[in-house]
């Protein structure tokens, strides 16, 4: 089976097509078996009747106590996998239950108690689990925080939430803390997961080592045997467990609290609605500090018995979801979009008769998408126009990117534009949209099979109820609404005003009952002359070029739209050198007269694309350098910080609506993840539609 995978994984050869198709068959013969678990391989499938009867009951359980009852249901299952020196090492559910156990008891020994918060600060390992799992058995509350964040940054997070203790994953996280250790006095402890680069440090008992912690629980363990069950029993479905960190785009993260009901309550609802099973597989790519990544590892994997697949590391992540071929997956925008970018790669490198079928049986696909998303009846000839490009083109190529087994693929987050849904739907890719927010854990609804709406969000989850208010606010009322923000009681009230959570997002129901988002109700922009459109549905229209990895539109009270433009530098950067055209920096290369027109190509297209004249794009420049999180253009999750942006760049935002001006010299400051920064001149140019060549 590995043979012939790996053979048809190579170039697109009718001899890989052939293998293809048989790989395709058998896979489908053993899709619900997971490829890792091989003593698996010969046991039917726990998906008993009790356990689809018991689920609603289930919200009245913490997530100590639902993982209890997932060991007595099916302990020696394959809970967790993680990659290590290229090894998939398993964790059964039982054993999870026991790490968890010497977790908790450690960190009862190390003076943790109830009401303590403890962060973390961590690459997905299954640690992140096992360490909060075992803080929630105290009544302890943990919280995320991103890797990439400064130590400036995590320290004022950390004496916000009043933070004890926090758990990293290596030396790289915890000398972030040495850094500021002056600043976050509340902490008692760190302790860290990977002891290389640490010897140093273990004469200072600030510093634990996890083996250490999990010693210290075993000896707990046999002094009272009892205790880790009674810690158990204690817990309570509405006790807050965790502190979510909302995304920041209007400002500095709030701390969402988040209740076991909360989370529980979500992964049953969303498994209603698409039905997952036991062995079924996922991989954890996602920052754990995002909701997206905690309502699966918490709330679906505990309500479902699904594995969570941690990859290697970062960098191997995309590699081992396709070693692993995940049975459903959950992404933000960015990462289909980068998704996107490597498959027009592909074929860009492929042969020309590869491109040529490429483009043909994507059209094909696009028709037949239409009748899948719909839910109608195909026509016999695109049937079968459609199965053909699937076994020739599209099964080998989402093979490659680890989406054979797919049966449903999420997006939320931010928006993702109309047309990159649609790309996906016509390789067979079964993506839908879900829209939801921290504050409501995630999901809140989303799109049904056969009845997929490229330009909605779907329908409201069970128990979910949706209104919107005279303003336009999208509002929501569930089981899984926060209870509030930590420590932030006008911030709170503001955001259950009515016993509704209040999204900030504008939008409408549709006549067939689905929820259509325009834009943040603070986004939402009119032109001079009072139209109102939404700056990120053109945003997203405009990044399906695979040329364009950004944009930031501008126009609010103003006579025409402009956009700065961040190329994609990988596309662009091929683009560039098949073409003979040099280049040294992505400064340079964004300001070659050859990719300025080549920009300008892509935002003709845009034009002719958009329906109305206040749409469309009078004056653009492409910007020097990507928007990056560590500058505080983007949120940790991709979004634009729209306003950030302009008061940053005003002399450029100022110069876009000045047509006399046709270039601008600036200067470009960059600050790296180790603090160090640096300063650039550059001249950049500003056109005007009609003055490009």
């Amino acid at each position: 089976m590995a043979a012939l995978r790996a053979e048809a994984q190579g170039p697109f050869t009718p001899r890989s097509c052939v293998k293809m198709l048989t790989y395709s068959v058998y896979a489908r013969l053993l899709n619900r078996i997971s490829p890792r678990t091989q003593s698996d391989v010969l046991k039917p499938l726990l998906t008993s009747d009790v356990m689809m009867e018991n689920r609603d009951h289930l919200v009245d359980f913490t997530i100590p106590q639902l993982l209890r009852w997932r060991v007595q249901h099916s302990a020696d299952r394959v809970a967790l996998r993680e990659k290590d020196f290229g090894y998939w090492n398993n964790f059964t559910w039982k054993e999870y239950y026991d790490y968890v156990r010497h977790t908790a008891l450690g960190l009862e020994k190390i003076g943790m108690k109830k009401g303590d918060k403890l962060a973390l600060i961590t690459d997905n390992i299954p640690e992140m689990l096992i360490v909060s799992v075992g803080t929630h058995v105290i009544g302890g509350i943990s919280a995320g925080i991103y890797q990439t964040s400064l130590p400036d940054e995590i320290a004022n997070i950390l004496d916000y939430l009043d933070v004890s203790v926090v758990f990293c994953d290596d030396q790289e996280q915890v000398d972030k803390l040495i850094d500021v250790r002056d600043q976050i006095p509340r902490v008692r402890k760190v302790i860290y997961e990977d002891p290389r680069g640490m010897r140093g440090y273990r004469s200072d008992d600030w510093f634990m080592v996890i083996e250490d912690l999990y010693d210290l629980g075993k000896q707990a363990h046999q002094e009272d045997p009892q205790r880790f069950e009674e810690l158990v029993d204690q817990g309570q479905p509405d006790d807050v467990c965790h502190f979510c960190l909302t995304s920041g785009t209007t400002g500095l993260p709030k701390g969402a609290m988040l209740t076991h009901r909360n989370y529980i309550n979500m992964g049953i609802q969303l498994t209603k609605v698409d039905p997952l099973e036991e062995g079924d597989e996922y991989v954890s790519f996602l920052p754990f500090a995002w909701i997206g990544e905690q309502m699966n590892s918490f709330g679906v994997a505990l309500a479902t018995g699904i594995t969570i697949n941690f990859p290697e590391s970062v960098e191997t992540a995309m590699e081992d979801l396709a070693e692993i071929g995940p049975h459903f997956m959950f992404g933000a925008p960015r990462i289909y979009e980068t998704l996107q970018s490597q498959i027009w790669l592909k074929f860009d490198d492929s042969y020309c008769l590869n491109r040529l079928f490429y483009q043909y049986f994507m059209k094909v696909g696009e028709k037949a998408s239409i009748y899948r998303m719909s839910g109608k009846q195909m026509p016999l000839a695109l049937r079968m126009q459609a199965w053909l490009g699937k076994i020739l083109v599209f099964l080998p190529l989402i093979n490659q990117i680890g989406m054979l087994r797919l049966r449903r693929a999420y997006t939320g987050g931010a928006a993702l534009g109309p047309d990159l849904f649609t790309f996906y739907q016509a390789l067979g890719v079964n993506l839908k949209q879900i829209y939801g927010q921290t504050e409501i854990t995630g999901i809140a609804y989303m799109h049904r099979d056969g009845d997929v709406r490229p330009d909605t969000v779907g329908i409201a989850l069970p128990e979910t109820e949706c209104k919107i208010s005279e303003e336009g606010e999208i509002l929501s009322r569930s089981p899984s609404v926060t209870p509030g923000y930590y420590k932030m009681p006008e911030e709170t009230d503001e955001l259950l005003a009515g016993g509704w959570l209040h999204s900030g997002d504008a939008g409408y129901i549709d006549d067939n009952g689905h929820l259509v988002v325009i834009d943040r109700l603070s986004d939402v922009m009119h032109s001079r002359s009072g139209e109102m459109f939404s700056p990120m549905f053109l945003e997203n229209k405009l990044k399906f070029s695979p040329y364009i990895k950004e944009a930031v539109i501008f126009g609010d009270q103003r006579d025409y739209i402009a956009a700065l433009i961040n190329i994609d530098p990988i596309v662009v950067g091929k683009w560039a050198e098949d073409r003979g055209v040099s280049f040294s920096t992505f400064m340079d290369l964004s300001q070659k007269r050859e990719v300025v027109e080549l920009v300008h190509r892509q935002v003709v297209e845009f034009n002719k694309n958009v329906e109305k004249q206040h749409f469309k794009i009078r004056r653009f420049a492409v910007l020097y350098k990507l928007l990056d999180v560590d500058d505080g253009e983007l949120t940790k999750t991709g979004k634009i910080r729209r306003k950030f942006i302009q008061e940053k760049y005003k002399d450029l935002y100022d110069a876009l609506y000045d047509e006399r001006v046709s270039q601008k010299k600036v200067e470009a400051f960059y600050q790296y993840q180790d603090g160090q920064t640096t300063t650039v001149q550059t001249t950049l140019e500003f056109f005007t539609m009609e003055e490009v060549a």
